[in-house]
């Protein structure tokens, strides 16, 4: 910066009279840059050296007048950050078509403007992108003034440019409705997939984040209900997730195409489909772990081995960094009385690396009553379920069941007996090795590890999870996909239809009144379930007679007995109403049951969507800048105040 400052001061003493200014009338940059006879100069800005041109001029449109003055402005560090900011939506497209307002072109000494059609295409594409993180579109890309028409003579800054977005919105028109391209989806192009696939139904789709990944990416989730958004009574919610392991790709594909099936598929009118998302609120997440995919997708299809992109880029495996509440489970076995269920985060949890995409997970499960749940793995063909970790901390194969054990082989074979491979008695190929077992296996009889995903939807949620291991190829070459989504879109279709199984209902007071927290209990299971906001629950049982109790504090106990037939595939309706009893002092000293979590829950004060931590407390007058503001802080009094939607 001194050398530079120096010559700009030498300049400045050089000069006995005022350098010529553009004036009024001279509208384009080229004018005003013949009056000062400038002169094109090479390009030598770092984000600008992929242009399809060599050359530029300054000062730019915006009156920069040197490389140095461009690189320290808060438009250039906008499009060298656009990439994290979108993740990886719209560029490098935009990246190009700001490198056009920035860095010129420029021919035989003369500006080129770049062409306003492009610009306009390129905002109707990108404005929701955006819109979705809060941004203003940047004036400097203002079509109408920086831009020209062709009949002026004007150049296409993205001429050359190979982007997923133009590529996909190029795809023939007369495509038929259940068109899906099996393929490998790169971040942008699967966030784009989810969108289109939303816009397409959006009577019964919507996208939503749970938040951002380590390094700023959005986990999305595509929904499909009859009410997108919304929970709505006595109707169970459902969830796939996928990509857990950034380098086993096969579930991230999967959810992909079944969001494009069920989507295509309702509308055509399956009645199989229409039944399930009319009665089921569908949430899939196909990647919770981008930033490793990312890394994975560098080596390439075929060619990755079994550890690159596992981890987050925190180095991070997120089927260990969930708490481990297995162990204690185990303690309270032996404990009359005591409960397997909605066991509370320890203290000790938060002193260790979370990462921010298992506390996003984490809080979603909060956030929604979740009943039944699957993760998509590779690398195996089989179907685990919990425990996941042994009862022997030492025993690396032991058989370790939870109280569910029967539902919980119930809901793995309903995959594994749909799966044309997993139900082949061969043992002579993938997954053979559980032939005798029917394709499924207790986790930790497989082998025993902590901290895992599964185990902890049982054991603090009342969601049951299992995981499906859905091949052995972790990373698979492109033209094995189509066959891979027929091995695995019936199974992953009867398994969602297995969340109706067992029995559903409301309780509420005898004003009809619903209550909360409530607690359904099944004699001779030691695992209860709660009931939602609004007093509705869901119990997975297997056939069979069962005692079932309704319980809240303050009310009579309620018991009733049920009995579900082997054929009954829908979930039995139980209500209780429940009567208010009078509480002796004594019993107040008893820990309610809606006390699950602990009093100071780090999650509760969680941002899933923010980079930063946001400030406490302050002035309520003073809105918070969004996250991606930090990006700007080098700037000072400079910061882009124009890209703030409330300026």
């Amino acid at each position: 910066m001194v050398p530079s400052l120096l010559l700009l001061l030498a300049g400045l003493f050089r000069a006995t009279e005022p350098a010529p200014r553009c004036e009024t009338g001279q509208e384009t940059l080229g004018q005003c840059q013949n009056a000062q006879k400038a002169k094109c100069v090479d390009i030598s800005l770092g984000s600008c050296t992929d242009v399809t041109y060599t050359q530029t001029m300054y000062p730019n449109f915006l009156d920069q007048k040197s490389r140095e003055v461009i690189e320290y402005s808060s438009e250039y560090i906008l499009i060298s950050v656009l990439h994290n900011l979108l993740q990886g939506e719209c560029n490098p497209d935009l990246r190009l078509l700001g490198c056009s307002v920035l860095a010129p072109q420029c021919e035989k000494d003369k500006v080129i403007k770049p062409c306003r059609h492009v610009c306009e295409n390129l905002k109707k594409n990108c404005l929701s992108a955006f819109d979705a993180i809060d941004m203003a579109w940047p004036y400097f890309l203002d079509c109408d003034r920086f831009f020209a028409g062709e009949e002026e003579g004007c150049f296409d800054p993205l001429a050359k440019l190979r982007g997923d977005v133009v590529v996909e919105e190029d795809l023939p028109s007369d495509l038929p409705a259940t068109f899906i391209q099996f393929k490998h989806h790169s971040y942008s192009q699967m966030v784009s997939t989810l969108k289109k696939t939303a816009s397409r139904c959006s009577h019964i789709a919507t996208t939503y984040s749970i938040g951002r990944s380590f390094e700023g990416k959005d986990l999305f989730v595509i929904e499909f209900s009859t009410k997108p958004g919304h929970h709505e009574l006595l109707k169970p919610e459902f969830k796939y997730i996928g990509n857990m392991h950034g380098n086993e790709v096969v579930g991230k594909e999967l959810l992909i195409y079944l969001a494009q099936y069920l989507c295509s598929e309702y509308l055509l009118g399956n009645p199989r489909i229409q039944t399930l998302i009319n009665n089921t609120r569908i949430h899939l997440l196909p990647s919770l772990n981008p930033d490793g995919y990312e890394l994975a997708a560098e080596e390439g299809a075929g060619y990755n081995g079994w550890v690159i992109g596992r981890q987050t880029a925190q180095n991070l495996d997120l089927n260990r960094n969930f708490p481990d509440l297995t162990s204690e489970a185990y303690r309270r076995a032996g404990i009359r009385g005591a409960r397997l269920d909605h066991i509370p985060i320890p203290q000790s949890y938060w002193w260790g690396k979370v990462a921010p995409e298992t506390k996003a997970v984490m809080k979603w499960m909060r956030s929604i009553p979740f009943v039944l749940s699957a993760s998509l793995h590779g690398g195996e063909l089989v179907v685990t379920y919990p425990y996941d970790y042994s009862r022997h901390p030492m025993e690396e194969k032991e058989f370790s069941p939870t109280p569910d054990e029967k539902m919980f082989k119930m809901l793995a074979k309903a995959y594994a007996d749909a799966h044309p491979v997993i139900s082949d008695r061969s043992e002579h190929r993938c997954g053979g090795n559980f032939v005798k077992r029917g394709g499924i296996i207790n986790g930790a009889e497989w082998y025993s590890f902590t901290g895992g995903m599964a185990d902890f939807n049982y054991l603090h949620t009342n969601c049951f999870e299992v995981t499906v291991e859905v091949g052995c190829e972790k990373f698979p070459l492109e033209e094995e996909l189509f066959t891979i989504w027929h091995e695995n879109r019936d199974a992953l279709l009867n398994y969602m239809e297995m969340v109706h199984r067992g029995i559903k209902g409301i309780v509420s007071d005898k004003f009809g009144n619903p209550i909360k927290n409530a607690r359904i209990s099944v004699r001779g299971i030691q695992h209860d379930i709660t009931t939602a906001a609004d007093g509705d629950y869901w119990r997975l049982l297997p056939p069979g007679t069962y005692v079932i109790t309704a319980q809240a504090m303050g009310y009579t106990r309620v018991m009733k007995r049920v009995t579900l037939p082997i054929k009954m595939k829908r979930a039995g309706r139980v209500d209780f109403v429940l009567r208010p009893i009078e509480v002796w002092p004594n019993k107040l000293l008893r820990r309610p049951m809606e006390g699950m979590n602990d009093q100071y829950d780090p999650l509760e004060l969680f941002d899933p969507h923010a980079q930063h931590a946001q400030a406490r407390g302050g002035s309520e007058q003073v809105r918070e800048k969004p996250w991606w503001w930090s990006y700007f802080s080098s700037l000072g009094l400079h910061k882009p105040l124009w890209l703030l939607k409330q300026h």
